[in-house]
Protein backbone atom coordinates (compact mmCIF):
# COMPACT_ATOMS: atom_id res chain seq x y z
CA UNK A 1 0.00 0.00 0.00
CA UNK A 2 1.14 3.46 -0.33
CA UNK A 3 1.01 6.33 -2.96
CA UNK A 4 3.66 7.78 -5.34
CA UNK A 5 3.89 11.55 -5.30
CA UNK A 6 5.11 12.69 -8.90
CA UNK A 7 6.47 16.61 -8.59
CA UNK A 8 7.98 18.30 -11.40
CA UNK A 9 8.00 21.90 -13.61
CA UNK A 10 5.00 22.04 -16.59
CA UNK A 11 4.97 19.68 -19.25
CA UNK A 12 7.21 17.57 -17.62
CA UNK A 13 5.78 14.31 -18.13
CA UNK A 14 3.82 13.85 -14.83
CA UNK A 15 0.55 13.24 -16.06
CA UNK A 16 1.62 10.52 -18.40
CA UNK A 17 3.81 9.00 -15.60
CA UNK A 18 1.07 8.51 -13.65
CA UNK A 19 -1.57 7.66 -16.07
CA UNK A 20 0.85 4.84 -16.73
CA UNK A 21 1.37 3.53 -13.15
CA UNK A 22 -2.87 3.60 -12.81
CA UNK A 23 -2.97 1.57 -16.20
CA UNK A 24 -0.23 -0.54 -14.80
CA UNK A 25 -2.03 -1.47 -11.20
CA UNK A 26 -4.18 -4.07 -13.05
CA UNK A 27 -6.98 -3.20 -11.11
CA UNK A 28 -9.98 -0.45 -11.03
CA UNK A 29 -8.77 3.51 -11.44
CA UNK A 30 -10.68 6.23 -9.75
CA UNK A 31 -8.95 9.63 -11.39
CA UNK A 32 -9.82 12.37 -9.04
CA UNK A 33 -9.30 15.73 -11.23
CA UNK A 34 -9.16 18.99 -9.62
CA UNK A 35 -9.51 21.12 -12.62
CA UNK A 36 -12.16 23.72 -13.37
CA UNK A 37 -12.71 24.98 -16.75
CA UNK A 38 -12.67 28.68 -16.08
CA UNK A 39 -11.67 29.63 -19.73
CA UNK A 40 -11.90 28.18 -23.21
CA UNK A 41 -7.83 27.15 -23.34
CA UNK A 42 -8.97 25.50 -19.97
CA UNK A 43 -11.85 24.05 -20.99
CA UNK A 44 -10.00 22.37 -23.91
CA UNK A 45 -7.67 20.95 -21.68
CA UNK A 46 -9.75 19.33 -19.81
CA UNK A 47 -11.86 18.06 -22.62
CA UNK A 48 -8.50 16.34 -24.02
CA UNK A 49 -7.84 14.98 -20.78
CA UNK A 50 -11.33 13.09 -20.40
CA UNK A 51 -10.89 11.99 -24.34
CA UNK A 52 -7.41 10.19 -23.35
CA UNK A 53 -8.50 8.42 -20.36
CA UNK A 54 -9.51 5.01 -20.20
CA UNK A 55 -13.46 4.67 -20.79
CA UNK A 56 -13.05 1.68 -17.76
CA UNK A 57 -11.87 4.31 -14.73
CA UNK A 58 -14.06 6.63 -12.80
CA UNK A 59 -13.61 9.88 -12.67
CA UNK A 60 -14.57 12.22 -9.58
CA UNK A 61 -14.26 15.81 -10.12
CA UNK A 62 -13.14 17.45 -7.11
CA UNK A 63 -12.08 20.75 -7.39
CA UNK A 64 -12.01 21.71 -3.51
CA UNK A 65 -13.06 18.51 -0.99
CA UNK A 66 -10.43 16.19 -2.09
CA UNK A 67 -10.32 14.96 1.45
CA UNK A 68 -13.92 13.49 0.84
CA UNK A 69 -13.01 12.56 -2.58
CA UNK A 70 -10.45 10.21 -1.73
CA UNK A 71 -12.35 9.01 0.90
CA UNK A 72 -15.18 8.16 -1.08
CA UNK A 73 -13.26 5.94 -3.63
CA UNK A 74 -13.82 2.20 -2.97
CA UNK A 75 -10.63 0.82 -0.80
CA UNK A 76 -9.68 -1.45 -3.57
CA UNK A 77 -9.20 0.86 -6.56
CA UNK A 78 -6.03 2.61 -7.63
CA UNK A 79 -6.46 6.18 -6.77
CA UNK A 80 -5.19 8.93 -9.42
CA UNK A 81 -5.02 12.37 -8.09
CA UNK A 82 -3.95 15.11 -10.72
CA UNK A 83 -3.28 17.54 -9.54
CA UNK A 84 -2.36 19.23 -6.04
CA UNK A 85 -1.47 22.73 -8.46
CA UNK A 86 -4.57 23.52 -8.95
CA UNK A 87 -6.37 22.14 -6.29
CA UNK A 88 -3.99 24.71 -4.15
CA UNK A 89 -5.13 27.52 -6.59
CA UNK A 90 -8.49 26.55 -5.98
CA UNK A 91 -8.36 26.80 -2.25
CA UNK A 92 -6.74 30.12 -2.19
CA UNK A 93 -9.49 31.54 -5.10
CA UNK A 94 -12.45 30.51 -2.68
CA UNK A 95 -10.32 32.57 -0.01
CA UNK A 96 -8.87 29.28 2.20
CA UNK A 97 -6.47 30.30 4.53
CA UNK A 98 -2.59 29.14 4.04
CA UNK A 99 -2.99 27.14 7.25
CA UNK A 100 -6.54 25.75 6.64
CA UNK A 101 -4.75 24.02 3.31
CA UNK A 102 -1.73 22.95 5.23
CA UNK A 103 -4.30 21.05 7.72
CA UNK A 104 -6.46 19.75 4.76
CA UNK A 105 -3.13 18.57 3.04
CA UNK A 106 -2.32 16.56 6.11
CA UNK A 107 -5.24 14.79 6.21
CA UNK A 108 -5.42 13.73 2.55
CA UNK A 109 -2.12 12.50 2.47
CA UNK A 110 -2.88 10.80 5.75
CA UNK A 111 -5.95 9.14 4.06
CA UNK A 112 -3.94 8.34 0.45
CA UNK A 113 -1.52 6.94 2.74
CA UNK A 114 -3.82 3.58 3.28
CA UNK A 115 -4.21 3.24 -0.47
CA UNK A 116 -2.84 2.50 -3.76
CA UNK A 117 -2.82 5.44 -5.41
CA UNK A 118 -0.18 8.38 -7.60
CA UNK A 119 -0.12 12.56 -6.57
CA UNK A 120 0.71 14.64 -9.54
CA UNK A 121 1.77 18.15 -7.97
CA UNK A 122 4.12 20.90 -9.72
CA UNK A 123 7.25 21.91 -8.02
CA UNK A 124 7.10 25.83 -8.17
CA UNK A 125 10.19 26.65 -5.54
CA UNK A 126 12.80 26.51 -8.26
CA UNK A 127 12.35 29.44 -9.65
CA UNK A 128 12.30 33.19 -9.21
CA UNK A 129 10.74 35.00 -6.02
CA UNK A 130 7.53 36.23 -7.30
CA UNK A 131 6.75 39.78 -8.08
CA UNK A 132 3.39 39.93 -5.43
CA UNK A 133 1.73 38.67 -2.63
CA UNK A 134 -0.61 36.15 -3.93
CA UNK A 135 1.97 34.19 -5.97
CA UNK A 136 4.85 34.58 -3.16
CA UNK A 137 1.49 32.94 -1.24
CA UNK A 138 0.62 30.49 -4.17
CA UNK A 139 4.25 29.54 -4.12
CA UNK A 140 4.58 28.85 -0.48
CA UNK A 141 1.95 27.13 0.40
CA UNK A 142 2.13 24.57 -2.30
CA UNK A 143 5.70 23.97 -1.23
CA UNK A 144 4.07 23.37 1.87
CA UNK A 145 0.94 20.59 0.72
CA UNK A 146 4.17 19.06 -1.57
CA UNK A 147 6.27 18.56 1.40
CA UNK A 148 3.05 17.04 3.47
CA UNK A 149 2.36 14.72 0.43
CA UNK A 150 6.03 13.65 0.52
CA UNK A 151 6.56 12.84 4.29
CA UNK A 152 3.01 10.63 3.56
CA UNK A 153 4.42 9.00 0.22
CA UNK A 154 5.65 5.70 -0.04
CA UNK A 155 7.49 7.01 -2.87
CA UNK A 156 8.26 10.56 -4.51
CA UNK A 157 9.84 10.94 -7.86
CA UNK A 158 10.84 14.26 -9.76
CA UNK A 159 10.13 14.75 -13.26
CA UNK A 160 11.96 16.38 -15.63
CA UNK A 161 11.98 15.99 -19.50
CA UNK A 162 10.00 13.05 -19.16
CA UNK A 163 12.32 11.20 -16.57
CA UNK A 164 11.94 10.97 -13.19
CA UNK A 165 14.75 11.38 -10.37
CA UNK A 166 13.37 9.59 -6.82
CA UNK A 167 13.84 11.59 -3.96
CA UNK A 168 15.24 10.06 -1.04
Amino acid sequence: MGFVLLLGGARSGKSERAARLALESGGGVTLIATATAGDDEMTERISRHRSARPSGWSTVEAPLDLLAAVAATPPDHFVLVDCLTLWVSNLLSAGTSPDEILERADKVAAELAARRGVVVSNEVGLGIVPANTLARTFRDVLGGVNAAFARCAERSVLMVAGRTLDLT
